[in-house]
């Protein structure tokens, strides 16, 4: 695994994570909805997935899986004709992995306002062909929120690897 604290031995430029921000619409259509007229959980997750892949392959320059994606709680409903934004920008990285961050927010067309739906947090490899892990580049923080955002990140995975540890002490 990644150590968070070592450098990155990537010869590959750096790359600001203003430069991984990545931006997607969806209209909520009748197919992505249950009978209650609100989109399904599962079809939210998937466009986040997009979404985020999307900003781990403009940072590693290819191909990448996703590994993880963090707790996710809905905060508002997202409704048939609802107008779906997602927003993600690469947050962290590794050795060969990344944090990608996605914040959605459902938009009213008719008056332009925009409610928090749900924010998440996903973990990417860059492999190549075969599945194999690749290194990624740096990541150069340029502002004081990149740099929070690198702090958090740094946090969940340590939070994630130690829950990973304890079950399998467990046996779990």
């Amino acid at each position: 695994m990644d150590d968070p604290t070592s450098q990155n031995m990537n010869l590959g430029p750096s790359v600001s994570p203003e430069q991984t921000v990545t931006t997607m619409t969806q209209i909520v259509m009748p197919g992505h909805c249950n009978s209650l007229g609100t989109a399904f959980g599962g079809q939210v997750m998937a466009w986040i997935d997009v979404c985020a892949a999307v900003s781990a392959q403009r940072f590693s320059r290819g191909s990448v899986v996703t590994a993880s994606m963090d707790q996710l709680d809905f905060r508002v409903p997202v409704r048939l004709g609802d107008m779906l934004v997602l927003m993600s920008s690469v947050n962290w990285s590794g050795q060969t992995s990344m944090e990608v961050g996605v914040r959605a927010e459902v938009e009213n067309i008719q008056t332009s306002v925009r409610h928090h739906v749900a924010t998440a947090y996903l973990t990417f490899v860059h492999v190549d062909d075969d599945g194999r892990p690749l290194p990624v580049p740096e990541l150069l923080p340029r502002t004081d929120t990149d740099r929070r955002r690198q702090e958090a990140a740094i946090i969940r995975r340590d939070a994630r690897l130690s829950t990973r540890q304890a079950l399998a002490k467990a046996g779990l």
